[in-house]
């Protein structure tokens, strides 16, 4: 299946840990032939200690977070964004979410000092996908994919994610944004969910628009 109707070069994948937006990425990606680029998240050296002491470690995760994104974006923006379709698992905009509810406020200072200065000619996505469910949804899925630094994350926090998420996106408007509701359906795992999704994607563009499929697509 093609992207016919809507044709976009360069499409970032979002949402809170645990939805499945690097899966969905990964997928999209391989269906339509183009460019994954992925957040180093693995990579950070400073995550384990930062879900087990947050306040202490924030600063170090965001920054090191903030200067990767800020790297891998100037890499897309020297290439031609019209020679390959580009798959991002994330939205460089969305670092200021988590610097927002886990810096302190002379640290947050500094971070938004640091940003204004990255942030200049940061290449713009065609289409942002931002990917919802509720927190139960969210916490279940990072159980089941059990990695070991996660296990420290609790619901207070991943709900207070989850709400600056939806803030953040409910006033999004630098680009069009496909918001999809996941809590019923497993585009991983059900063919028929994830080529609903394609579908989905291949309307046209507009300014927002929300989408929540039911869970016995067939």
């Amino acid at each position: 299946m093609s992207l016919e109707t809507f044709d976009p070069n360069y499409i970032a994948v979002e949402g809170v840990i645990g939805v499945g937006k690097s899966s969905f990425a990964a997928m999209l990606s391989e269906r339509i032939g183009a460019h994954l680029v992925n957040e180093e998240v693995l990579e950070n050296p400073f995550l384990q200690d930062f879900y087990k002491n947050r306040k202490r470690y924030a600063l170090s995760t965001q920054l090191f977070f903030l200067i990767s994104r800020f790297q891998q974006q100037q890499q897309l923006f020297s290439r031609d964004l019209f020679a390959q379709r580009i798959i991002a698992d994330y939205l460089f905009a969305k670092d200021s979410i988590f610097a927002s509810i886990n810096l302190s406020e002379r640290e947050l200072a500094l971070y938004n000092r640091i940003v204004i200065v990255l942030s200049h000619d940061i290449p713009k996505p065609d289409l942002v996908i931002y990917l919802q469910a509720t927190t139960p949804v969210l916490l279940e899925r990072i159980h089941k994919r059990n990695y070991s630094f996660e296990k420290p994350i609790d619901f207070d926090y991943v709900e207070l994610l989850n709400q600056a998420y939806d803030y953040f996106f409910f006033h999004y408007s630098d680009t069009p944004l496909l918001v999809v509701k996941t809590d019923e359906i497993d585009f991983v795992h059900n063919p028929h969910h994830f080529d609903d999704l394609i579908e989905q994607i291949q309307k046209p563009a507009s300014a927002k628009r929300y989408y929540s499929p039911a869970g016995n697509l067939s």
